[in-house]
């Protein structure tokens, strides 16, 4: 009954890759924006990247280049490729779902990049 998971965090060297994805559920309609937030002990949560229904995506200056969101076919999941990993990309990442009356929050997934 959990309306959004994410799933495929881990421990990755710097360099490595890690792909993120997050399922909602089907009882959620009108599905208009799907994102990828992180948050690291001490900081506040920031926007990671974030696509919309119509297919427009945006990143985080940081992980430009680096990292590519993607919805599949049914918009009802997202995902997250995450390349050329660094130390700094660590954090808990959560995946918010937005339909027009409701937003939902995922419970996280830790990344952890280190050596």
């Amino acid at each position: 009954q959990v309306p959004v998971v994410e799933s495929g965090g881990g421990l990755v060297q710097p360099g490595g890759s890690l792909r993120l994805s997050c399922a909602a559920s089907r009882s959620i309609f009108a599905i208009n924006y799907m994102g990828w937030y992180r948050q690291a002990p001490g900081k506040q949560r920031e926007l990671v990247a974030a696509i919309t229904s119509g297919g427009a995506s945006n990143y985080a200056d940081s992980v430009k280049g680096r990292f590519t969101i993607s919805r599949d076919s049914a918009q009802n999941a997202v995902s997250l490729q995450m390349n050329s990993l660094k130390p700094e990309d660590t954090a808990v990442y959560y995946c918010n779902v937005r339909s027009w009356t409701s937003n939902y929050w995922g419970q996280g997934t830790q990344v952890t990049v280190s050596s």
